[in-house]
């Protein structure tokens, strides 16, 4: 082979091997310096999920392995994952007498609850901590945990697809 050829395919190798780089670093999630996952609402609330109709009996459990498969696989891998989210905080329980908040929703926008636009399943985490934390709002703030992504039921109503067991808020 002429010197010629030899640059060309060296430069055909290079651009190739240099493409499937860049191609699996958008692939891959952020992570904190504590290996957490980083994921934002760009990738938990990245794709189309609608609030499934209410109903009851067949139906109802028609409409929860639909909810489970409206999830992509991409998502569903990080279940079980440290994460690290961060959101708006909407305060849902708070503990006795301290004013101190233990369960609450992680939103993508503030302005997504009663007195705006009404998100979709993949717009909010619940979030449950192991100790109470004082309640911000109307600022991002973020938590790290162990995310479970699948959906959630209260009494029969479809309450999320994400949950964040809560361990710390992080600056």
């Amino acid at each position: 082979m002429n010197s010629f050829r030899l640059f060309v395919l060296a430069g055909v190798l290079i651009a190739q091997f240099g493409a499937s780089s860049l191609a699996s670093a958008a692939d891959s999630t952020p992570t904190t310096a504590d290996g957490s996952l980083r994921l934002g609402f760009d990738i938990l609330g990245g794709f189309p999920y609608a609030i499934p109709p209410d109903a009851t009996g067949d139906a109802a459990q028609k409409l929860a392995v639909q909810a489970e498969k409206d999830i992509p696989a991409k998502i569903k891998q990080y279940d079980g994952k440290r994460a690290l989210v961060t959101g708006f905080m909407l305060p849902v329980k708070l503990e006795d007498n301290t004013g101190l908040v233990i369960d609450f929703l992680l939103v993508r926008d503030p302005m997504m609850c009663c007195y705006g636009v009404v998100p979709n399943p993949n717009d909010w985490v619940v979030v449950h901590m192991a100790k109470p934390v004082a309640a911000l709002q109307d600022v991002p703030i973020s938590f790290v945990g162990t995310l479970h992504v699948g959906p959630l039921y209260d009494n029969g109503y479809l309450t999320g697809i994400y949950k964040l067991d809560g361990e710390k808020r992080t600056e």
